[in-house]
């Protein structure tokens, strides 16, 4: 869809999350347009949303001045841009490392969302509990937003069942759980098929394998992540990740030699990546299991 043509009911159609840049310049389109026609709520969610996708690139002070001019742009009667206005403001804030990590902000927007009867916003407040807060409570907040999510006629909200199901798997396989991590990765997995979503549906199938290595199933694990790696290539695509996958499987069967093509592969594709930036042992081990080491002089 357009971004020339957006409405407000459709804003988060423009959302690339896997490019936030490319979704900073579609917002940036809306907001222009809405200074120049109408202002008011439109101008006001968009900016939230121009501040996000800044936000995911690590802008964090592009995005504070987005807030403040969608601040400013906010009218007494609009809650739902105020909801907005407070995720982004936690987000922002937890992304940053500020203390508290937004969560303030994205209790306040689980209150105005609920009291607004809009469900979408409140189970992404209450997702967002669900990473700030300690495991106990984050635990309860995910439950709160996973009953939610499922029992709301809102489309928007039941949207987010494979994402709860995914951040929850991940906090059960940290625990040790991967029986119940199978489980809600097998929800996730099926969620994000049937809306269409198959690049996610992706995520939660290498989540399943990396829990059957977990277990010592590893033959299982393998051919999961081999197909995952053959599926890839028919598409034109490469992971990093399902690289690393392939050869930690490999290497745990003995076969290390085999292993090592997929080790460099994989820290060719990371090397780079903001999210592995300070695990740096982890990108060492890569590199050695790749044979790098070997062949400097």
């Amino acid at each position: 869809m357009s971004p020339e043509s957006i409405g407000l009911a459709e804003l988060d159609l423009l959302w690339d999350f896997d490019d936030p840049a490319e979704s900073e310049r579609r917002f940036d389109v809306v907001v222009r347009r809405a200074h120049v026609e109408n202002g008011g709520a439109q101008l006001a969610e968009a900016l939230t949303q121009l501040a996000r996708a800044q936000g995911l690139q690590g802008r964090f002070g592009d995005a504070r001045k987005s807030l403040d001019q969608a601040a400013r742009a906010l009218r007494p009667e609009d809650r739902r841009g105020r909801v907005r206005l407070l995720l982004e403001r936690g987000r922002v804030a937890n992304s940053s490392g500020a203390d508290g990590r937004g969560r303030g902000a994205f209790v306040e927007a689980w209150e105005l969302a609920r009291a607004a009867n809009d469900d979408g916003l409140a189970v992404d407040a209450a997702h967002m509990l669900g990473i700030v807060e300690p495991p106990d409570e984050a635990s309860r907040w995910n439950q709160r937003a996973m009953e939610l999510a499922r029992s709301s006629p809102d489309p928007v909200a039941r949207r987010w069942v494979g994402s709860l199901a995914n951040n929850m798997g991940w906090a059960r396989h940290d625990a040790g759980d991967d029986d119940g991590a199978i489980e809600l990765f097998t929800l996730a997995r099926d969620e994000w098929l049937a809306d269409g979503r198959s690049n996610r549906a992706r995520i939660a199938r290498w989540s399943i394998a990396r829990c059957l290595r977990s277990q010592g199933n590893l033959e299982a694990a393998l051919t999961a992540q081999q197909a995952l790696l053959a599926e890839l290539d028919s598409l034109g695509e490469s992971d990093g990740y399902v690289f690393e996958e392939n050869g930690e499987c490999l290497l745990a069967l003995g076969r290390a030699d085999e292993a090592q093509p997929h080790f460099a592969r994989a820290y060719e594709l990371l090397a780079d990546d903001p999210s592995l930036a300070e695990d740096r042992a982890r990108l060492m081990r890569l590199r050695a299991l790749g044979g790098a080491d070997q062949t400097e002089p």
